[in-house]
């Protein structure tokens, strides 16, 4: 028998909003977090930033040492322990795990070094001596055991824009293992701190541009033209039901089923049957039937192409399904990269209690491709009770994964 897993806190920071009460209100009043920004040697771009008070939890000296990835990670981190109750000053720290899904992490640290010797005639003396901690890939979860005393393991996953469900889905996999009792779990992204990313979608034409940058991330609608790059985090505390009941825990839900597969496809382009096989292979997990899920939340980005993959592999799994209420948070928020599938989740987790479905946004004229059942646009639906919520996370070289969250029953 495994182990139920159930999530006890959440901790994070999105572009419209820095506590999940904050984020939720954004996605259910319509409020995008989308703004210009300005990016070296490109000049003003479409981005999702965030605005969280990194002090709060760090001094001015180690945000200088670090990185953004590791301040956003340290914020999201207390903040779910925080929200947890949990009596961590009295909790074994060897048996803390953190794990955070990232897509990439180091380019921000070193493109911005080039930049620096640069003025100064490319002469390295005047290369930081932080550089190698800031940049290698276990950085943002090695920040945080540093910031709270974490003596248990710590990695970062990269898994492109599927990190942020493979974050979630290590920690669970460790709690079942005894490896640890209480994993720090999700997803974080620093990219729009990069140039490089911004200029590899512009030359991919996978690049949103809208005179209005609200209007910029608009997944399903006919005249999408590409990914809005953003930032944030989103980490869950996760604990054994047994543990969490022991300590009279909140319960924001349990995790019912889980899956990580590849397409085995293309490098950019993704598989219509992988990312089904994947969500095939969560629901079998869960033990439930595509017409138990009650609010599906999508990958999309608003790429003309990936759109229309995504939409085929959920015909082909739910079929007509009248229940079942389709939804994205990219419409809100653009791409957060390693976080999206933590902080998409997270939008959708107060559904349990007030039985809301936020809505895709910005859906001006519905792409007929990707008219898929129980769409909802543009304002929140009221239905009578939600169970389970399936999220979908999807990356590049054809990476998917799939959480199913069910509504914790007494």
């Amino acid at each position: 028998m495994y182990d139920r897993i159930v999530i006890t806190g959440i901790g994070l920071t999105a572009p419209n909003g820095n506590n999940l009460e904050e984020y939720r209100k954004s996605l259910i009043e319509g409020r995008s977090g989308v703004q210009n920004f300005n990016v070296r040697y490109m000049g003003d771009v479409l981005a999702g930033v965030c605005d969280f008070q990194a002090t709060k939890h760090q001094s001015r000296k180690e945000i200088r040492r670090g990185t953004r990835a590791g301040s956003i990670s340290i914020y999201c981190a207390n903040e779910a322990l925080n929200d947890s109750a949990l009596a961590f000053e009295t909790t074994d720290k060897s048996m803390v795990g953190v794990y955070l899904g990232i897509t990439e992490h180091g380019n921000v640290e070193t493109e911005n070094e080039v930049y620096n010797i640069s003025q100064y005639g490319y002469d390295v003396k005047y290369w930081t001596h932080h550089h190698n901690p800031r940049t290698v890939a276990n950085n943002p979860a090695g920040e945080v055991t540093l910031n709270l005393g974490i003596t248990g393991p710590h990695y970062t996953l990269g898994g492109a824009c599927a990190a942020g469900n493979i974050g979630l889905i290590h920690g669970a996999q460790m709690l079942r293992m005894r490896e640890v009792d209480v994993a720090l779990a999700g997803g974080v992204s620093e990219s729009i701190h990069t140039f490089g990313i911004f200029a590899s979608f512009k030359s991919q034409g996978a690049l949103a541009t809208h005179d209005d940058p609200t209007k910029a991330s608009r997944p399903f609608d006919k005249a999408r033209n590409g990914i809005v790059v953003s930032e944030g985090g989103c980490i869950y505390v996760l604990e054994r039901l047994d543990d969490a009941l022991k300590r009279g825990a909140k319960i924001y839900g349990e995790l019912a089923g889980y899956a990580i597969g590849s397409d085995a496809y293309d490098f950019v382009l993704p598989s219509p049957e992988g990312q089904a096989r994947c969500m095939r292979l969560a629901l079998k997990k869960a033990k439930i039937a595509p017409s138990d899920i009650d609010i599906l939340s999508t990958h999309a980005t608003a790429t003309p192409m990936g759109d229309v993959q995504e939409c085929k592999a959920l015909k082909e799994v739910f079929g007509d399904s009248k229940g079942v209420y389709v939804n994205n948070t990219k419409s809100f928020i653009g791409h957060a990269m390693g976080a999206a599938g933590a902080l998409e989740l997270a939008g959708n987790i107060p559904s349990f209690k007030d039985s809301m479905v936020h809505p895709t946004i910005n859906v001006d004229n519905l792409d007929e491709e990707c008219n898929i059942m129980n769409l909802v646009l543009n304002k929140p639906l009221q239905v009578d009770n939600i169970q389970y919520i399936l999220n979908n996370s999807f990356g590049m070289l054809g990476i998917n994964s799939a959480v199913i969250i069910k509504k914790y029953d007494e």
